[in-house]
């Protein structure tokens, strides 16, 4: 595969890391970024090609994953518009950037996938949400190929994007504020932070693996830890009480009326 990251940031750093980390078969990875400077220093090998010319980027790529800022999205769009061709997909994860606003600049003859990784992706562990226009569609084997290997995937209705952008890239800074307050929890109790954050995290992945492995919907799994009069269950519903679940769910909300303003 020969591709191209338009906008080496966080994310699209996150998603090189993970490629270059996994299996996935690349001929060529070009990274571009206004600052190159800020790449200079990183090893990634000889497959891996950083300029500060988009265009010359997109002449020796298939695959072009745009992750530039929401506000830089039409500008670059038209920037590289010139060196599209018919071999080309684009795979946008700009946030909250439809398929009709990329289409309404690159037209509707170009595949375009709309793709919702999180920078967990670094370590493929991203549950990355797929959309795509109708010329998009033939090539959605392709980036099921790519984010599999960096992860999880699921082929929504773009309707849904936004949410999803909510539930699962935002959702990475909302789990870390959980795995924070365990450990804060667990420093109170009497371990040292290094201690406390180690517990907090295995104890996360563990819930979550039993999950995914099981099948099981999560209260089947509390009931098998919170036993008559015991100190879970007690914990449990004095989180209830202070408003655990209602204020995941609202900061949820709240998220994701602000996605639809942007």
């Amino acid at each position: 595969m020969k591709i191209a990251i338009i906008g080496a940031g966080n994310l699209g750093m996150s998603i090189a890391k993970g490629m270059l980390n996994s299996d996935l078969k690349l001929d060529s990875l070009y990274l571009t970024k206004r600052t190159i400077s800020d790449l200079t220093n990183c090893n990634f090998g000889t497959k891996v090609k950083i300029t500060a010319n988009n265009n010359k980027a997109i002449q020796n790529s298939e695959i072009i994953i745009v992750a530039v800022q929401p506000k830089q999205l039409k500008q670059v769009l038209s920037e590289i518009k010139c060196d599209l061709q018919s071999k080309h997909t684009i795979i946008s994860v700009v946030t909250g950037r439809k398929i009709e606003e990329i289409e309404s600049v690159l037209g509707k003859e170009i595949a375009i996938i709309r793709s919702m990784p999180n920078t967990a992706i670094s370590v493929s562990e991203s549950m990355t949400c797929l959309c795509a226009n109708q010329k998009g569609e033939e090539k959605l084997t392709s980036a099921t190929t790519i984010f599999n290997s960096l992860g999880t995937t699921l082929q929504i209705d773009e309707k849904l994007m936004q949410a999803a952008t909510v539930i699962c890239a935002s959702g990475i800074a909302f789990w870390m504020r959980l795995i924070r307050a365990t450990t804060q929890g667990a420093i109170q109790l009497g371990f040292d932070a290094k201690e406390a954050q180690e517990l907090a995290m295995q104890t996360c992945l563990g819930a979550s693996s039993l999950l995914v492995k099981s099948g099981n919907h999560p209260e089947q799994e509390i009931d098998k830890v919170t036993t008559p009069s015991g100190c879970t269950i007690e914990g449990l519903n004095e989180m209830e009480h202070q408003g655990l679940s209602s204020s995941l769910i609202k900061g949820l909300v709240t998220s994701f009326e602000k996605i639809n303003q942007i």
